[in-house]
């Protein structure tokens, strides 16, 4: 993936969480791209971040303080595979249809993952970037600690991780409560974030909490704007 006259200009697939969030930090930090915009999945029925679950209205919250605008793919839920892939699938002819050269994923070490997202990608003309990829999941968490972003535990499985642990801040306290064999940045689906401070943005994105509800197998702990 070359340039002649300029960095490649590339979107995030943006979660609402705090690996995206790195990941647009390190992004930055590299100064090899241009990060132009977010591409994040939206539950059409709920108006809420996918799996996160997070509220439309802090999504662009979010991206305002990251000062990049927000593509947003409405799809059902739940969202069968054929649909959520026919609706990226014209996201991406929008994306090269305006000049976007890449995606990049947050994704750490989950091999199916990285192959299905290489799978999908192959015919659309745009590369694929992991700036995270292999990075020690222990590290990657202390470090995004140390370096002030804050994030709220909006999801988690239950069947994986205590329901306590929802609503909690992602934070060294958080970690060091963790049980062994659970991820430290939940890359295994036990937990989900929503990243509301941080190098990558300009300033925080106020929130307060809200109810906590079991749905569809999994706990969610609701955020509000403040």
């Amino acid at each position: 993936m070359t340039k002649t006259n300029s960095r490649p200009r590339v979107w995030l697939s943006w979660s609402s969480g705090k690996d995206s969030s790195w990941a647009l930090h390190v992004l930055r930090s590299q100064d090899e791209v241009d990060v132009v915009g977010l591409l994040t999945t939206i539950n059409q029925d709920a108006s809420r971040v996918a799996m996160h679950a997070v509220r439309d209205q802090l999504l662009d919250l979010q991206a305002a303080a990251a000062g990049l605008p927000v593509f947003k793919v409405h799809i059902p839920s739940p969202c069968p595979n054929e649909v959520y892939e026919q609706a990226m699938s014209e996201a991406m002819t929008h994306a090269k249809a305006g000049g976007i050269d890449a995606m990049a994923f947050g994704d750490l070490f989950l091999e199916d993952v990285r192959r299905y997202r290489l799978e999908r990608m192959a015919d659309t003309g745009i590369d694929c970037l992991f700036p995270l990829w292999g990075i020690d999941t222990s590290e990657l968490a202390r470090t995004m600690v140390g370096s002030g972003l804050k994030a709220h535990v909006t999801c988690i499985d239950p069947k994986q991780l205590d329901a306590s642990f929802v609503g909690r801040t992602f934070d060294a306290q958080f970690l060091d409560d963790l049980p062994a064999g659970a991820d430290p940045c939940g890359e295994n689906g036990e937990f989900h974030t929503f990243a509301y401070e941080g190098p990558m943005f300009e300033q925080p994105i106020p929130v307060l909490p809200g109810e906590v509800v079991k749905r569809g197998g999994f706990v969610f702990a609701d955020l509000l704007p403040r």
